[in-house]
Parts: structure tokens; sequence; C-alpha cells
């Protein structure tokens, strides 16, 4: 049975990566309307500034794939606010991929590095201060890991691995109150999607996307696949055979490639 959200005294506290835009940006907007203490990280600060217009905000300029600067940011945002009750990683990177050109082999290891390595790198620092008092860890994963999609092999493997990775931890930190959410949206009309050359069925508004989010991490749910819709898209391509998958997908418009800046 899923565990209610905590009822806290004062103001919720929720810490977020990927804040300077696209889900991360509304995930902000969301609790920033609720009152809750805000700790913004991300690569852009004129982003930040802009999410964080008229909330009670902390900024924090940080890339989640360098170790050292999230460990920097958790340290400041624990002194500045103390420990989050909400940690949500939805930093990330989604980008097209081809392993036969060498010029990917550096943009393999990026998004790897911030969709995988990104979510330990901002979960770490605050799991001991969370301890006490329990809380929730939310990182965004995607329903682009359930199946390899041809173009975007980058992207569907950190997608699977981050999946798979939440599982373990949210078994390890079970038996310490820490509740580990996973959820896996399907499209989302941010900038991240805006260069997509194909269409997005049950697209949904990074607003709308932000609300379901939150409602999973008060009910502290396991996994759960947003829209309901892209659920059962995600079960059909999960079952597929792999004749069947490889005759319907291996021509499917691919993303294009090249890392954002």
């Amino acid at each position: 049975m899923n565990k209610p959200a905590a009822v806290f005294s004062r103001p919720l506290r929720v810490f977020i990566t990927g804040a300077s835009s696209g889900l991360g940006a509304a995930l902000a907007r969301f609790y920033g309307s609720q009152g809750a203490q805000l700790g913004l990280a991300g690569r852009r600060l004129e982003g930040l500034q802009e999410t964080a217009s008229g909330a009670d905000a902390r900024l924090y300029q940080a890339d989640v794939r360098d170790a050292a600067a999230m460990q920097r940011t958790a340290e400041a945002y624990l002194k500045e606010v103390g420990a989050p009750d909400i940690v949500i990683a939805a930093a990330g990177i989604s980008v097209g991929t081809l392993t036969e050109e060498a010029a990917d082999v550096p943009v393999f290891r990026a998004v790897m590095d911030a969709n995988v390595l990104g979510l330990l790198h901002t979960f770490q620092p605050f799991i001991a201060a969370m301890q006490s008092s329990g809380g929730v860890l939310c990182a965004i994963s995607s329903v682009a890991g359930v199946r390899g999609l041809p173009g975007g092999g980058a992207y569907s493997a950190s997608k699977a691995a981050a999946t798979i990775y939440l599982e373990a931890l949210r078994l390890e930190l079970k038996a310490r109150g820490i509740a580990v959410v996973t959820v896996a949206p399907g499209y989302i009309d941010t900038p991240m999607t805006q260069v997509n050359p194909y269409a997005m069925p049950f697209k949904m508004t990074a607003q709308a996307a932000a609300a379901k989010v939150a409602r999973c991490i008060a009910l502290r749910r396991a996994y759960t696949v947003i829209p309901w819709q892209m659920a059962w898209v995600a079960r059909m391509l999960k079952c597929l055979p792999n004749p069947v998958y490889d005759l319907l997908f291996e021509k499917a418009p691919r993303k294009p490639r090249g890392l954002p800046t």
C-alpha cells in the first residue's frame, strides 16, 4: 500500500535538478506555488532565475555530471535550509546517437553521465541527512527505456539503466524510511522534444506532467508511467516479440543527432 505524504508544520523543502527549463522548471513552479523552500540546480543561471521568480528559492549553478559540484551544492542547501523532504532528479540529456559515428562517442558518454551518474551525484549527498525524518527521492526516467529505439541508443540505454538503478536504490533505502519514486513519462512539450521530427502521441504540457509527478511523489509510488495511455503503450512494447518490434521500428523516425548546448 502506498504511504501517504507526511504533513509538516513548516514549508516543504524541495530540491530539484534540471530546474532551468522543461519539466524541472515546471516542477519548481508547482512546488513554489505551494510555498515550498526550493533548492534549484541547473547549468544555466539565467534559466534558474526565471524559474525562481516570486518563489522562496536558493539557486545553484551546477552540472549533475560533476560529482564535486553536486556535493558542494547539496552541502550549501543543507546549511541554508536543512534536510530536504523531496529531492527530484529532473536533469537529463536527450539526443540522437549512432554507434558508427566517431563524433557520437563523447555524446554517448555525456548522455550516460547525465542520465545515470547524475542521479547518483544528486541523491548521494542528501541521504544521510534525510535518514532521521525520511523523505522522497524522485527521478525522471522515460518510456524510451522500455525498448531500444533506433537512433537513440544512448538515451534508451541510459533510461533503462536509470530505472534499474532506482529499483535497487528503493530496496536499499526502504528500511531507512526514504522512499524512491521513479516516474517514466512519455512525451512532454519541452525544448527537449520540440526538435523531434515526428508525431508524439499523448504529449503532455510540462505543467500537466509536473502535477502528475507531484502526485506520484505524494503517494510515494515506486514506479509510474505517465500519462496512463502511455503506460498501456509501454506494456505493449515490452511484450512484443523481437521480430514484430523490429518490423515496426527499424525505419522509425529518429531524433536529431548533436549534443544540446
